[in-house]
């Protein structure tokens, strides 16, 4: 059966006080939106269709480059009618079109995905979740275990609002009688909306039944404001630990390590507390990242350690048992195998070859205010502390730099020692003088007090 998908993502989201649109804010670096069509596609949907506002260019802009198509809800007219302006787009498919909700970025392919396997069955399918919360409809649910009705909290009865099981907005029925239910559906409510909730009501007159698909209450969380996303980025946090651990990954303190949603750690990679990860990072197995850490779009290969307080920026890659130590940062760098930087460098726009050592306080100088520069650091070669590297230059295999040297333009050749420094002057006496000056100045003033 072919599958489509309606991602309803038109809400203003007022309640976020954001210019930006609310399914555009990231949780696990990701926006929300994204999880989204990452989660139906997980569930074998081909083509997806977002809703969005007449001024959420941003929004159709992102749904274009993930491969899904866009409408416009011209108004905000409630749900049914956000999914039936998908209409012209999906009105035909011949397959099954699912209803989902932008702003929830913990819902996963596996709830679409038995949604879709329960509709099969049935003709229609809802995603249902318990709670004790009194905002959500509930979900009635007949004797043959199929829906009856949902009803909104306020307008159930007591025997209703004792039920716990709830509306999670998700909906799958076969694309062309979806339409067809949406279209008849009418606004005589308080809310003068269109609900999509009205829609199984109508499928029941043509003789279609609706299963009830069950779900955890944190997948379906929604957002609609900072609170909520915070709890939403927590929740993923979680979910992601618990991945990681389970996988083989070790955690000292996984409860202070920040992951992105494309993390890859592999087994026996070892991650120390308060470690951040952006996106696009991979640490292999064998590999250390010790506390403090700041890494995105880097790569870290086996058996290489990170850390304490490193930042690798994107284009880093640090290969086996290379060495990156404290307050270093790395940029658009490859440190070849065995390499070490343990202390106060800063490496950008370079290559340091395997083995290489370089001294506290290095600078590869890679930036002259309009262009972006090269280094090359040989194999072996042995950088002195305090030494700036002005690119584009090169220092060939096993060279030497004495420390507190700058290089500029020419290269240093193989197993050459390039100094760079100023003459030493010595005056005899001259400490001894400034400090009896300054003492007669300081008591003078004093006395003028």
């Amino acid at each position: 059966m072919k599958r489509a998908a309606i991602v309803l993502a038109a809400g203003m989201g007022t309640r976020m006080k954001s210019q930006l649109p609310k399914v555009m804010h990231k949780v696990a670096g990701r926006p929300i939106l994204g999880h989204v069509i990452a989660a139906v596609r997980e569930a074998g949907v081909e083509r997806i269709v977002v809703v969005t506002a007449p001024s959420a260019e941003m929004v159709r802009a992102f749904a274009a480059a993930e491969g899904a198509e866009s409408v416009i809800q011209h108004e905000q007219l409630g749900t049914g009618h956000a999914a039936a302006a998908a209409a012209p787009l999906l009105g035909g498919f011949d397959g099954t079109v699912i209803v989902a909700y932008g702003d929830m970025p913990l819902v996963t392919g596996a709830t679409f995905a038995a949604s879709f396997a329960a509709q099969e069955k049935s003709g229609m399918a809802v995603v249902a979740f318990h709670s004790e919360n009194p905002a959500y409809g509930r979900v009635i649910v007949g004797a043959d275990g199929m829906l009856s009705r949902i009803v909104e909290y306020k307008d159930a009865d007591a025997v209703e609002r004792a039920v716990k099981r709830c509306n999670a907005g998700i909906m799958a029925a076969e694309a062309g009688r979806f339409f067809g239910w949406a279209a008849k559906l009418d606004n005589r409510n308080a809310q003068k909306e269109f609900y999509l909730t009205d829609v199984p009501a109508l499928a029941r007159k043509d003789g279609v039944s609706c299963a009830v698909v069950e779900a955890d209450e944190t997948e379906m969380m929604g957002v609609n404001s900072r609170a909520e996303l915070a709890g939403a980025e927590a929740q993923m946090q979680k979910r992601l630990r618990e991945a990681a651990l389970a996988s083989g990954v070790g955690m000292t303190a996984p409860e202070t390590v920040y992951l992105c949603h494309d993390t890859v750690l592999e087994a026996d990679a070892q991650i120390g507390p308060y470690v951040v990860f952006g996106p696009g990072v991979t640490v292999k197995a064998g590999a250390e990242v010790k506390a403090f850490c700041h890494l995105e779009g880097a790569v870290v290969e086996r058996d290489a350690l990170i850390g304490p307080y490193a930042r690798l920026r994107p284009g880093a890659h640090i290969e086996a048992d290379a060495h990156i130590g404290n307050f270093v940062e790395v940029k658009n760098a490859r440190v070849e195998k065995g390499a070490k930087a343990n202390h106060l460098t800063y490496l950008g726009d370079a290559r340091v070859g395997a083995g290489a050592n370089i001294g506290a306080g290095t600078i590869t100088c890679n930036y002259d205010g309009f262009f972006k520069y090269h280094t090359d650091i040989g194999a072996g070669a042995f950088i002195g502390s305090n030494s700036a590297l002005v690119a584009p230059v090169t220092i060939a295999d096993g060279a030497y730099i004495g420390a507190g040297s700058v290089i500029a333009k020419d290269n240093v050749e193989k197993d050459a020692l390039a100094v760079v420094r100023g003459d030493r002057k010595d005056v005899a006496g001259w400490a001894a003088k400034f400090r009896a000056i300054k003492a007669a100045a300081k008591a003078k003033k004093k006395e003028g007090k």
